[in-house]
């Protein structure tokens, strides 16, 4: 099997079939294809900085399924979360979860490890390694320290 792309922003593997990273370059669909990826979940806005345009048809041309679930940076929502959860569950092959930052992938990690038991430190160095929205100098960071405390 071929490495990790570690050099794309924001780059974490979650688990063996499992990875997450901030935006997508176009050389990336081939990368991810290399390492196995069947699909992809974007979590940003299509319009947000940096965004890869035609986005699901580079991943088409590559083999990889495309969910887009646009999360305004502003106002996650559990209608979000549950998106989410139900694009993560329905498949068991290798999957790649994005957004231009990570910031948003790993707020929505979090909150689906403790929703399935794994412990709090646990859940939450894996998205501090990202960002951490109760000490992030953001405007939008009381948000998102809602959303993962979030239970719903």
């Amino acid at each position: 099997m071929e490495r990790d792309p570690e050099d794309i922003v924001g780059w974490q593997r979650i688990d063996a079939r499992t990875t997450t990273s901030g935006r997508l370059t176009a050389d990336d669909p081939a990368r991810l294809a290399q390492i196995g990826v069947v699909r992809v979940i974007n979590l940003a806005l299509a319009e947000s900085p940096g965004a890869l345009p035609d986005e699901a048809a580079l991943l088409g041309a590559a083999g990889i399924e495309y969910t887009h679930i646009p999360v305004p940076f502003d106002a996650p929502h559990d209608a979000h979360f549950a998106a989410f959860r139900k694009a993560l569950d329905a498949t068991d092959t290798p999957v790649h979860v994005h957004c231009v930052m990570n910031w948003r992938v790993s707020a929505f990690f979090y909150r689906l490890h403790r929703e399935r038991g794994m412990a709090e430190d646990a859940a939450r160095a894996l998205m501090t390694a990202q960002w951490d929205p109760d000490t992030n100098a953001n405007e939008h960071a009381p948000a998102w320290a809602a959303f993962i405390r979030s239970e719903h």
